[in-house]
């Protein structure tokens, strides 16, 4: 995981000591269920829960695996050392490494959601709060990058609330899938270790019990995993490319933040660039190629291989962080974004009511001509207007298959914008509901 692009709170998650200490928990809770059900003695646990905040001496266990090829073994010989041999006798009684090790994943990956949940509901807040201040700022909708018909930065704004919200749904759907673990024994049949012991291990760390396990969890709870970040991914780099094409230039109504001091070219002094949000179409990226390898791992041999472990170390902790680091870093830019009304206004008047071309037509339908026909009068303006700079609103005017069917005020209603507000409470009650307005971000 790169420095650059990790918060401390997931780097804290993922780090060798928070492995080792998972290891440990697991291992005391089930040597406590053990010695409930009479299997192992019970004055022997204190020795293990009593080590249970130790500082992992991580080039010691390097040492060890480096003898034993093997992580789970060089772990229970730290253990020993750690101890004692007396308690460590009974360490991992009846279990296999997986039991360890696949309970130990799928807690961090728990853990993981619980910020991402966090940094997405911090994100849906922001979306929130500049909704309502945007709510009536009209602006031109776009298609295929061109213009269609008037909305508001509010409406655009709303969506993307509502697409937050829906991948809190999603991912919280999704941690609730990764949420189980396992203690079964080699083949997952039970055979060396009671189910209780599962159950037990399962309840402490806030984990539901595998369903059913081979020597592994299945992998296919991984893959819905990792596939609901790509989601995630995917519908925060869409905000940041609408950003990215609004700060162009020629278009120029929302602005990234530029602080004092900052520098936009080390060549060209008068550029302000949408890094930030560049920045995040990267990172999505990112978190859509490490999704694939969890896809792969799902088809094991048998009851297991090894063929998922080198993946899940690679992949695993940096899906969950960048995903971190990108949610938090388009929060601080819708934040703090600068919309720029005036140019939105600009912008929606190039052509002089262009964008109100369906009302025209509309209006010529109702007063009987034919749609075909009605279509072809107002293209034929509307293509002049493109063709020349010529006002659409003045080439209406002056021709006579509208003039004579819409009359001067009504064609200045049709190509008032205004009209395209009449809805947006309704949606905007749609998606808020009961969360009518802003309140203070934290």
């Amino acid at each position: 995981m790169l420095p650059r692009y990790t918060r401390p709170e997931m780097a804290a998650i993922w780090s060798t000591q928070r492995k080792y200490q998972i290891w440990l928990e697991i291992e005391a809770h089930a040597f406590d269920a053990m010695s409930e059900i009479g299997l192992i003695p019970a004055e022997q646990a204190n020795a293990l829960w009593n080590a249970r905040n130790h500082a992992f001496d991580t080039g010691r266990m390097a040492k060890l695996e480096a003898i034993t090829q093997h992580e789970t073994a060089a772990f229970l010989a730290y253990l020993a050392d750690l101890i004692g041999e007396e308690a460590n006798r009974f360490v991992h009684f009846g279990m296999t490494s997986s039991d360890v090790l696949d309970t130990c994943f799928n807690l961090q990956l728990a853990q993981s959601s619980d910020l991402l949940l966090s940094g997405l509901e911090n994100l849906a807040n922001a979306f929130r709060v500049r909704a309502f201040e945007h709510k009536h700022v009209i602006c031109v909708g776009r298609s295929h990058g061109v213009h269609g018909e008037p909305t508001t930065f509010g409406l655009k704004l709303a969506q993307a609330y509502a697409e937050t919200c829906r991948n809190l749904d999603r991912l919280q759907r999704a941690k609730q899938e990764i949420s189980t673990g396992q203690i079964s024994g080699a083949m997952g049949t039970f055979a060396n270790v009671d189910p209780s012991v599962e159950a037990h291990v399962c309840r402490e760390l806030g984990l539901r019990p595998e369903q059913i396990s081979t020597q592994v969890i299945p992998r296919d709870r991984h893959a819905a995993f990792f596939s609901t970040l790509s989601v995630v991914a995917s519908s925060i780099e869409r905000f940041a490319v609408e950003i990215r094409h609004l700060q162009r230039s020629e278009v120029l109504e929302v602005e990234e933040r530029f602080h004092a001091g900052q520098i936009g070219s080390s060549a060209m002094p008068h550029k302000r660039n949408p890094i930030l949000s560049e920045n995040v179409t990267g990172l999505a990226r990112l978190v859509r190629g490490l999704a694939s390898p969890a896809l792969e791992n799902v088809a094991l041999w048998h009851e297991r291989d090894m063929s998922h472990s080198s993946v899940e170390r690679v992949a695993a902790p940096q899906a969950v962080t960048i995903l971190d680091f990108a949610i938090a870093r388009l929060t601080g830019i819708v934040r703090n974004m600068i919309v720029r009304a005036d140019n939105q206004k600009r912008n929606l008047e190039q052509f002089g009511g262009l964008v109100a071309s369906e009302q025209v037509l509309l209006a010529l339908v109702e007063r009987g001509l034919p749609r075909f026909k009605a279509y072809e009068i107002v293209q034929r303006n509307a293509a002049k207007a493109w063709q020349t700079g010529e006002e659409f609103s003045e080439l209406l005017a002056a021709d006579s298959a509208v003039f004579d069917l819409i009359n001067a005020q009504e064609l200045t209603a049709l190509l008032n914008p205004e009209q395209h507000l009449q809805h947006v409470d309704t949606i905007f009650e749609r998606v808020f509901g009961d969360r009518p307005g802003p309140d203070v971000e934290g």
